[in-house]
C-alpha cells in the first residue's frame, strides 16, 4: 500500500498520519481475521466494503447486508486467463485454483478478442458465475439518413413508436402482450402495503424482486426493439428528455404512486448504450407539448386532446392515438435537433482571427 500524496492544503501532518493509521489498522485487521488472505485480496476487500458504505450514503438506503457468498472482485493481480485452453486462474485463501470456463459463443468470442478488465465471482442458486468487464470498441455513429424513430414513453403504454408500434405488445416476442400485467402486479403490491400484516410483508419481499426483474426485462426488450428498428431502417432514435418530470408534473394523489414507479430513466439508459454500441444516432428532445401539437399543421392547443388517449386537431382535423401523435412529434424534433447539432459554424465572413491564422508564420531569422 502506498502513502497518501502530500497536499499543501492539509493542516500539517495530523490528517495524513490519521489517514495512514486508520488504513493500516483496517489492512492488518482484515489479514488477521482471514487466514491466508493475500495483500492484494485484503486491499480489494477493504475497497469493496468502503464502496458499499459510500453507495449507502449517496442513495440513503438501508444498511448493506454482506452475504457469506457475496460477490468477490478480481483484478489483474488475482486472476489470469488462458484463452487457448479456456481456463482461468483464480486466487483463493487456500491457494491458486485453475478452472475451465464456458459461455455463449458470442461471449467466448468477446473474451478471446477484446481487452479484459476486472471480474466478479458470484454465486447464484448454487452455481458460480464469473462476470467479466470488457472494453468494447466504440463504433462510428452513422448519419441518420432516414430520419429518426420517435418514441413516446408513458405510464399507460410504456413506449409507442412513430411507426405505430405499442410496446410491450405484439411486436415483442414473449408472454407479456401489454402493460396490464405490470399494472396488476403494482395494484397487488399497493393492497399488501395497505394491509401491513406479517404475512403481507413476506409476500411484499417476494414481489419486490419479481417486479424489479420484470420491469428490467421489459425495458431491455423495448430498447432492443427500438434500436434494431432504427438500425434496420437507417434512422436514429429520439426520446423525450424526462429528467425532473416527477417534480414538474401535478398528479392526483392516487396517480403519484404510478408516476413514481415509472422506470423511464432505465429505459432511456438502456436505449442510449445500445444505440451507441450499434452506431445509431441517439438524441433527447424537449418534451413540451408533444402530445398537444399537430404534426401536420403545427397547431398547439390543449383542445386537441379531448380524451386521455385521443388526439383530434382543431384546425386540420387530424385524428389518432395521442401517444402515436406524440411519437411523430418527437421524431420531427429529433431530426431538427440533429441538423442543428451538425450545422457548420463557418460563415465565410471576414474575421480577424481567420485572417491571422491564414497568414504564414513569420521567419525568426536565418538565410
Amino acid at each position: 500500500m502506498r502513502r497518501p500524496p502530500s497536499c499543501p492544503g492539509w493542516p500539517g501532518s495530523t490528517v495524513r498520519s490519521l489517514w495512514w493509521s486508520c488504513t493500516w489498522l483496517a489492512y492488518y485487521a482484515v489479514r488477521a481475521q482471514v487466514a491466508g488472505l493475500g495483500a492484494q485480496a485484503a486491499v480489494r476487500a477493504i475497497a469493496r466494503v468502503a464502496g458499499a458504505y459510500a453507495n449507502r450514503r449517496a442513495s440513503k438506503k438501508r444498511g448493506h447486508i454482506f452475504r457469506p457468498h457475496g460477490a468477490v472482485p478480481y483484478d489483474a493481480r488475482l486472476i489470469s486467463w488462458n484463452r487457448d485452453v479456456r481456463t482461468v486462474w483464480l486466487w483463493t485463501p487456500t491457494g491458486r485454483v485453475t478452472v475451465p470456463y464456458a459461455g455463449r459463443p458470442e461471449d467466448l468470442k468477446a473474451i478471446d478478442t477484446l481487452p479484459l478488465g476486472e471480474a466478479d465471482l458470484i454465486c447464484r442458486r448454487g452455481v458460480w458465475l464469473l462476470q467479466v468487464t470488457l472494453t468494447l470498441p466504440k463504433p462510428t455513429v452513422r448519419e441518420p439518413v432516414g430520419g429518426f424513430v420517435g418514441v413516446d414513453q408513458g405510464v399507460a403504454n410504456l413506449a409507442v413508436t412513430c411507426d405505430g408500434a405499442v410496446l410491450p405488445g405484439p411486436a415483442l416476442a414473449g408472454p407479456i402482450g401489454g402493460n396490464g400485467h405490470v399494472r396488476t402486479l403494482r395494484e397487488r403490491r399497493r393492497r399488501l402495503q395497505k394491509k401491513g400484516t406479517p404475512a403481507a410483508r413476506r409476500v411484499l419481499r417476494r414481489l419486490s424482486g419479481r417486479e424489479h426483474r420484470m420491469m428490467t426485462d421489459l425495458n431491455h426488450q423495448i430498447s432492443t426493439f427500438v434500436v434494431r428498428e432504427a438500425e434496420r431502417t437507417g434512422r436514429g432514435v429520439a426520446l423525450e428528455d424526462l429528467q425532473g418530470i416527477r417534480g414538474r408534473v401535478r398528479a392526483h394523489r392516487l396517480q403519484r404512486r404510478t408516476l413514481h414507479t415509472w422506470a423511464f430513466a432505465q429505459q432511456t439508459a438502456f436505449t442510449r448504450y445500445k444505440a451507441a454500441r450499434a452506431g445509431v444516432a441517439f438524441l433527447l428532445v424537449d418534451p413540451a407539448y408533444t402530445s398537444q401539437a399537430c404534426p401536420e399543421c403545427g397547431n398547439v392547443s390543449r383542445a386537441n386532446r379531448p380524451a386521455r388517449g385521443r388526439f383530434v386537431c382543431t384546425r386540420c382535423g387530424l385524428a389518432g392515438h395521442a401517444d402515436h401523435i406524440a411519437a411523430r412529434n418527437i421524431a420531427t424534433r429529433g431530426a431538427a435537433g440533429w441538423a442543428a447539432i451538425n450545422q457548420p459554424h463557418a460563415t465565410g465572413l471576414p474575421s480577424p482571427r481567420r485572417d491571422r491564422e491564414s497568414k504564414p508564420p513569420t521567419s525568426t531569422g536565418g538565410s
